[in-house]
């Protein structure tokens, strides 16, 4: 199921990615060669573009084990240490990714309910823009849930280690009858 999550994201990241990218050639090409075909709302709509992409990948981040964080401290401690940091650290991402999505949708409807759209001539609803913080809040929330569920429950010090050596399956019992 994981892998089908990590497809769906890095698909929408490269997607939103190469939107960026496109609009953005479109716009140099317009301005220096053909000012004629500039396009005025370009650099807008890149940084929608570049905020959900990035809010999408933060998910990702967890799963990888990518964000920025004291690994060097971590490492030092013995495995059942780092077992227990790593389920306080979840503990906190879980309540700060809560906050995010709780005020993040109080930020997305309030801008629904003032029909709120950009300053500029595209007039885009700013509720679609604000949406990538609870969007991107959720995802981590069920990550770092999956992560803390891993780490206090599943914990195998032998392929469990801090850093980016972390199994993405949950381990197999040996013992248990197949499924």
């Amino acid at each position: 199921m994981t892998r089908i999550w990590d497809t769906i994201e890095q698909t929408l990241v490269g997607l939103l990615g190469a939107c960026a990218l496109l609009i953005g050639m479109v716009q140099v090409v317009g301005r220096y060669i053909t000012p004629e075909h500039a396009i005025g709302w370009a650099e807008e709509v890149i940084v929608y573009l570049a905020i959900w992409a990035i809010m999408i990948v933060s998910s990702h981040l967890v799963r990888s084990d990518g964000h920025v964080r004291p690994d060097l401290v971590l490492r030092i401690l013995p495995p059942q240490a780092q077992r227990w940091v790593e389920v306080f650290n979840c503990l906190v991402a879980l309540a700060f990714c809560f906050g995010m999505v709780w005020y993040g949708w109080e930020i997305v409807e309030t801008s629904w309910m003032l029909d709120e759209t950009s300053a500029t001539g595209l007039a885009f609803p700013m509720w679609l823009y604000y949406l990538a913080l609870p969007v991107g809040g959720l995802l981590m929330f069920v990550r770092y849930v999956i992560r803390l569920v891993r780490y206090a429950v599943f914990f195998d010090p032998a392929t469990m280690v801090i850093g980016h050596g972390i199994s993405h399956e949950l381990p197999v019992d040996p013992d248990a009858p197949p499924a």
